[in-house]
């Protein structure tokens, strides 16, 4: 089967800034890709080329085609700024995209899928900021097409909005859609993406599958317990290298079901477990690794050294005892 998307040593430079430096990539046919990485990063820009909606140098094909004369009733796609008109309702402005198309879903069955039924006659500009969002991935779907591109689909929705679409693009891949999609949100790729591809500063540094980039670059478990006496005097062999601050116990690598083990172990040297949490490494410590930078809640990068406010699960200023 012919891959859905074929890019080669993709570049593009804006006077001395390049916001690609040689990107290639493979995406195959019925897979969801995700591009992540923080604002900045070149996934607009990358979007931009595949689609032939951009100069670039290098090569890119849609299903062995051209992207400049790829068929467009094949492809949907929403830029990240996209405003459609305002004074239109949910219900015109998907009727409108339709009737773009020889055939088209119907409105009502778009704005389902989209969860906007019940808001189907309000006026665009009257929407919340979420829902005019799923409007737009909505008008992306009504020629049913075979290559799906979005450009941050999910920014600015609520979290119930944001499972929605999660569920309806898990839909459409199960159905034979190939979905591209950028985000800033770790969790979004980890969960939609079949392949992940990290981008920093308009390159590609690795493309795998969250689980092994995960496995390969994210790091060890961690299990943090805050314990009674505080365990900075503590002594213990737990067959885990372990560390301590002034009021946790941070034990490394280990598998969930060995926490029971240890709390009894702690039991019977007389300490007990006020609190304790399991926390696996995920896609932002990958990031991390990988660049140096960490992603923020609103996806800017922040430096190393202010990892701490970014809410990873990595701890510093510990004492380590191995």
């Amino acid at each position: 089967m012919t891959d859905a998307i074929v890019a080669e040593d993709v570049r593009r430079t804006y006077g001395d800034t390049a916001a690609l430096s040689g990107v290639s990539l493979t995406v195959a046919a019925g897979e969801v890709f995700a591009l992540v990485g923080p604002n900045g990063a070149g996934k607009t820009t990358l979007v931009r080329a595949l689609t032939g909606t951009t100069d670039y140098e290098g090569g890119v094909a849609l299903f062995g085609e051209d992207p400049r004369t790829f068929d467009r009733s094949r492809l949907g796609l929403l830029p990240q700024d996209f405003t459609p008109h305002e004074r239109l309702t949910a219900r015109e402005l998907i009727a409108y995209y339709a009737g773009l198309y020889d055939d088209a879903h119907t409105p009502g069955r778009i704005l389902t899928d989209v969860g906007l039924t019940d808001s189907a006659e309000t006026a665009y500009e009257d929407l919340s900021g979420g829902q005019q969002r799923r409007v737009c991935v909505g008008t992306t779907l009504v020629n049913d097409p075979d290559l799906l591109i979005l450009d941050e689909p999910t920014t600015g929705i609520d979290p119930a909005g944001r499972r929605r679409l999660w569920e309806l693009l898990e839909e459409l891949a199960a159905a034979g859609t190939t979905v591209v999609l950028t985000t800033h949100y770790m969790a979004e790729a980890q969960r939609l993406a079949d392949r992940v591809g990290l981008l920093a500063e308009g390159e590609l540094v690795a493309v795998d599958s969250p689980a092994a980039l995960i496995d390969a670059h994210g790091g060890e478990t961690r299990l943090t317990i805050e314990t009674t006496p505080a365990p900075g005097s503590l002594d213990l062999d737990l067959g885990y290298r372990t560390a301590t601050t002034d009021d946790e116990l941070l034990v490394s690598d280990v598998p969930p079901t060995e926490i029971g083990t240890i709390v009894e172990e702690l039991s019977e040297e007389g300490i007990e477990a006020e609190s304790l949490s399991w926390m696996e490494p995920t896609l932002e410590d990958v990031y991390l690794e990988l660049t140096g930078q960490a992603l923020g809640r609103g996806g800017e990068v922040l430096a190393e050294d202010d990892e701490q406010t970014t809410g990873s699960t990595r701890t510093s200023a510990v004492e380590v005892k191995q």
